[in-house]
């Protein structure tokens, strides 16, 4: 299903993060960047693993990096949390979701409301009693 501006909007809010390769440390860096050192391994050629959530974090991280004259890479990627499933399910568009619930909720009211105006009725509900007795037996 195509993806709503508010669905594009929650994934790049609460889902995306990006992961930052660099060879060395950064200089300062901004507020909210994870950072783990890699440890050495064949044919690896990043030492320093950046975590950062914030699409502007990230831009800021990304020029230090390249004013700095260093070589890196990114890749932005789901958070590994527990609700992403839910807010942000593959293929599927999360606002359409609660628009179809939403949709769900208000018929079964309805149709709840119209049976208690139904079953107000004295002969509709004489009725339907002496269906029952009848099916009954």
């Amino acid at each position: 299903m195509q993806q709503t501006p508010l669905d594009r909007w929650i994934r790049e809010r609460f889902v995306y993060e990006t992961h930052i390769y660099s060879m060395r440390p950064a200089g300062k860096l901004p507020s909210g960047v994870k950072t783990r050192e890699l440890p050495p391994a064949p044919g690896r050629q990043y030492t320093i693993h950046y975590i950062v959530r914030n699409k502007a974090k990230a831009k800021i991280l990304i020029q230090r990096l390249k004013n700095d004259g260093q070589m890196f890479t990114t890749r932005v990627v789901d958070r590994g949390s527990w609700f992403v499933p839910f807010i942000a399910p593959q293929g599927r568009s999360f606002s359409w979701r609660i628009v179809w619930t939403c949709f769900f909720i208000g018929a079964l009211l309805a149709a709840a409301y119209g049976a208690t105006k139904a079953w107000e009725n004295e002969t509709f509900r004489n009725r339907v009693l002496e269906t029952i007795d009848i099916l009954k037996g």
